[in-house]
């Protein structure tokens, strides 16, 4: 593991502190590689997202109604398609 030196502003220190508090995680960084986990977790997320949203985009435009939409939805979600 590689180790690395970090300053934190007053008001973040608190914040870390509060949830050292709560004695679930054992030092400050555990703490803090578990908040870079979580956020690169959501990185992947927003960008799959992204991809999603961009292949919607491209694809134009639907002639379908918004009832119709949410019910393929549901079919897909379901696994039904």
């Amino acid at each position: 593991m590689i180790r690395q030196s970090i300053s934190f502003t007053e008001p973040n220190n608190e914040w870390l502190q509060a949830q050292m508090n709560t004695r679930e995680y054992s030092s400050k960084s555990e703490l803090v590689n578990d908040l870079i986990r979580q956020a690169r977790k959501q990185q992947i997320e927003i960008d799959w997202l992204k991809l999603k949203l961009e292949k919607a985009e491209n694809s134009g435009f639907t002639e379908d109604t918004k009832e119709q939409i949410l019910k393929q939805s549901k079919k897909l979600l379901n696994g039904e398609i």
